[in-house]
């Protein structure tokens, strides 16, 4: 077992290593050059386009699995807001100090033309069966765009393992922990009641996962995000010299453990990036499988959503972790070294308990049971796409029951060799996707460039591309 967890770690230094995470944010910065930084310069458009879209009355989800396009975006969300966004925060912070976050505000702020730019992929490449529903994801785009079959296979099974590890077993081993914590229920015990429950919505397929999530999406980042205000607001004081030291710290050049002079602004790029990656995705290819469900009809009005989702994963979610674990006092603003002697999500409890008392574990522990049962819930939906592309529509069926039946084994195993071979495996889902994103990017600006033209010019240009039916492919 040891020996296998040392494998995994020097492949896991590969695959989430500077060359990977420099190819990935690179896609990000060169999307949005050749897109017009159109993640900043229509910001307002942007949300006038998803949030203001609630508030207006849209088409229904039409035929058979077809989602809204909220429903597409709030199971995108699921899967995305995990418990990455309460430990990886703090691991970043504890590795990289807090310079981390400013690396990763930077990953995110390019990842949204990333994760953009695979959603409008994967609306126009989607394909339709006979009863109407969509479906879609980098497999597709990177087949019907690229040409490369073999590399969308290679996407699929990697997509495939990967569910299974950061989509199932990790979290059902979060989950129990939380309910262990909570009110002191077995693992085992655990394990079943969160097969029942996700039995039920999983095998109700993607529209169900949709709908369940619309409202468990919402629900759990509210919650989150109010505690986490409260917090921040009752140190309102401290916050200057927070923000302060996040910007200093990100170009720091002082040498860190001894190492050399200029090391510690590596370290806090390298950290910053790889939990923003891991925390909104943007480039793994995962989320623009649900987007492909939905029933909008243009490309970059889907994609829009993709930014949305970053700027609320990230942008929103992970700055709150840290402003509160900055603000608590348990971390040395110079260096990032955790004064508390605790890591993760226990290390966010405590900064809870000082403001809420023996209640702020609770809150906390309450929260990463949401979050680690929404992320099941997207990535079923993942897992279900990716093995559908490889088998055909009827391997569906039998990933789900699947998919159910492993969580109780979750629940009661050792986390660390999940959680490492889950890290590898989403890891390298990105690299066929990245080479797909990459060689379409002309067709990505060619949608963004028509989509403006009508709705901020009034441009009569058509309407993109309609889903291919089965029978068209």
């Amino acid at each position: 077992m040891e020996l296998i967890l040392q494998i995994n770690s020097f492949i896991n230094g590969i695959v989430w290593g500077p060359i990977m995470l420099f190819l990935l944010v690179g896609t990000g910065v060169y999307l949005t050059v050749r897109c017009g930084c159109l993640q900043a310069r229509k910001f307002g458009f942007m949300l006038r386009s998803t949030l203001g879209s609630l508030f207006r009355k849209t088409d229904k989800a039409s035929g058979g699995q077809n989602l809204t396009p909220f429903q597409a975006v709030s199971t995108a969300l699921a899967g995305t807001v995990g418990t990455g966004n309460i430990a990886g925060v703090t691991g970043a912070i504890f590795a990289g100090g807090p310079g981390a976050v400013f690396w990763m505000w930077v990953s995110a702020f390019f990842g949204m033309m990333t994760k953009y730019a695979e959603i409008v992929l994967a609306v126009k490449y989607r394909q339709v069966d006979g009863d109407g529903t969509h479906f879609g994801g980098p497999m597709y785009y990177i087949e019907k765009g690229t040409g490369h079959k073999w590399l969308a296979v290679l996407f699929a099974l990697l997509g495939g393992v990967a569910c299974f590890g950061i989509g199932n077993i990790a979290q059902s081993t979060e989950i129990a922990g939380a309910m262990q914590s909570l009110v002191g229920l077995p693992p085992l015990y655990t394990g079943i009641l969160l097969a029942i429950l996700t039995a039920f919505v999983v095998i109700g397929g993607v529209k169900r996962i949709g709908q369940v999530a619309s409202y468990l999406v919402p629900f759990m980042a509210i919650f989150y995000i109010v505690a986490g205000v409260a917090v921040i607001l009752l140190r309102i004081n401290d916050v200057p010299a927070v923000l302060a030291s996040i910007f200093t710290e990100a170009f720091s050049f002082r040498a860190v453990g001894g190492g050399v002079f200029g090391y510690a602004i590596l370290v806090a790029m390298r950290q910053g990036f790889a939990r923003g990656v891991f925390s909104n995705e943007a480039g793994l290819g995962s989320a623009p499988m649900a987007h492909a469900a939905s029933n909008t009809r243009d490309p970059a009005e889907q994609g829009m959503w993709g930014i949305f989702e970053v700027f609320a994963d990230t942008m929103v979610v992970c700055t709150l972790t840290a402003l509160v674990l900055l603000t608590s006092g348990f971390v040395d603003l110079d260096t990032g070294r955790i004064a508390a002697g605790a890591a993760g999500s226990a290390l966010v409890g405590q900064a809870f308990d000082a403001v809420f008392g023996a209640l702020g574990s609770k809150l906390i522990a309450v929260c990463i049971l949401l979050f680690a049962y929404s992320t099941t819930l997207g990535w079923s939906c993942y897992g279900c796409k990716a093995v559908e592309y490889l088998f055909g529509a009827g391997a569906g069926a039998g990933y789900r029951v699947l998919f159910v039946a492993l969580m109780p084994v979750g629940a009661v195993m050792r986390l660390d060799l999940a959680w490492t071979l889950s890290d590898t495996f989403n890891g390298l889902m990105m690299l066929p996707n990245l080479i797909g994103v990459i060689a379409l990017s002309g067709t990505v600006v060619r949608i963004t460039q028509n989509y403006l033209a009508r709705k901020l010019h009034g441009s009569p240009a058509p309407p993109l591309l309609r889903p291919r039916a089965e029978s068209e492919r």
